[in-house]
């Protein structure tokens, strides 16, 4: 096979034509700032609040509970940073988990050398959340858990709806780094009592460089960007308009197709995991097995190490990953995986494989059969699987 196999869509996905046909007019013709008073200006004004609506009813939301970002770790640090800040003379206790992104631990570990305290909860061999742990967790300085809605890594799916109901029945805000799950999975912000909610527009077929922060009608948090007047004087910035344009075209398509998508993206996903599980041996399922993003696959091969794998791969035209794309320079085994029991020498081994609807089971044939003599040639170059073999003997 010839032609480039892409499974990453979980670092980002292609944008869909539809996208970028409806963003190109704002490239170009209709390019005015949406902030100005003449009428040329008005229709990038219109654009941009027809995208917030579109977006805002992806998940239930108010249209003015929509403001828009430059990316989903904008929002991340946008919710966490401006809810300390604002909240802290009530307390400084955070609570989320092991798991999170590290545009959540990252922001996490900033706001400790600020003064404020975070508790992680751990997660099950599944990576899903402890809800015991969560519920033990909680002080009366608490004043946010930010838990994600589902993991970029392994797929896990969060039980957000019960996370909502212990946050709002102990009157905590709760945050969600949606990201991995927006466009891809139903979400409610009310049925899952979400306070604030993180998305970005390159993870559902739209552009990079845009995405949003939910935040639910009366949560007083503080702006993030300052120096002008732009999204309700909470984020200063000269809007993205073809970028938001762009998002909010994605985002309609994605609830529009997401039953089917979901179907036939998932079929895809089973097939890779059913064939990868029986044709490759010592080979482990990370995550959920059904309760899983329907696009997520992540395996962990003994005795092999991850990047020799991603290089061999790539030199045979398949697009896969290690886990997220924001850490793939870094030589420690991922956080996730060790979070969920994997001891360090597995961890390494890691491969995740992100599906569309744009694969096919013949591309996934030959990933399997290319994935099949990749880990066979790495594991006859290693020591331990040599020592391994001679042990089972």
């Amino acid at each position: 096979m010839n032609k480039l196999i892409y499974l990453d869509n979980a670092a980002t996905t292609k944008p869909a034509p539809e996208v970028v046909q409806e963003m190109m007019p704002y490239l170009g013709e209709n390019f005015g700032n949406p902030s100005a008073f003449y009428s040329f200006a008005g229709k990038a004004a219109q654009a941009v609040d027809v995208a917030r609506k579109s977006i805002a009813d992806t998940i239930g939301a108010k249209t003015e509970e929509i403001y828009f970002t430059a990316g989903g770790s904008e929002s991340d640090n946008w919710a966490l940073v401006a809810t300390a800040e604002a909240m802290e003379n009530k307390g400084k206790h955070i609570i989320t988990s092991t798991i999170e992104h590290h545009a959540i631990l990252h922001t996490c570990d900033y706001l400790k050398k600020r003064g404020f305290e975070i508790t992680y909860v751990g997660v099950d061999e599944d990576g899903v959340v402890k809800l015991d742990e969560l519920k033990a967790a909680i002080r009366p300085d608490t004043i946010l858990i930010s838990i994600m809605a589902a993991n970029n890594e392994i797929g896990t799916i969060q039980p957000l709806k019960e996370i909502g109901a212990i946050a709002k029945e102990n009157k905590i805000l709760f945050h969600t780094d949606a990201v991995q799950a927006f466009g891809h999975i139903p979400l409610s912000v009310d049925e899952m009592n979400i306070d604030l909610l993180s998305a970005s527009g390159h993870k559902i077929h739209g552009p990079k460089g845009v995405g949003i922060l939910y935040i639910r009608r009366g949560v007083k948090i503080g702006a993030f960007m300052h120096g002008g007047a732009q999204e309700r004087r909470r984020r200063a910035g000269t809007h993205n308009v073809p970028g938001i344009v762009g998002m909010g075209k994605a985002a309609g398509l994605a609830v529009r197709d997401m039953a089917q998508v979901s179907e036939k993206v998932s079929s895809l996903r089973d097939y890779l995991i059913e064939k990868v599980m029986a044709e490759i041996p010592y080979t482990k399922l990370n995550g959920h097995k059904t309760n899983r993003l329907p696009n997520n696959a992540n395996f962990s091969f003994s005795f092999i190490e991850g990047e020799s794998l991603l290089i061999m791969l790539d030199q045979a035209g398949i697009c896969g990953s290690s886990g997220s794309a924001c850490t793939s320079g870094s030589l420690d085994p991922s956080h996730v995986l060790m979070a969920i029991g994997l001891p360090h020498e597995i961890a390494h081994g890691s491969l995740r494989l992100s599906l569309s609807e744009e694969n096919t089971r013949e591309e996934l044939d030959y990933v399997v059969e290319t994935l099949k003599g990749i880990v066979k040639r790495l594991r006859d170059m290693s020591p331990l699987y040599e020592d391994f073999v001679k042990k089972q003997k």
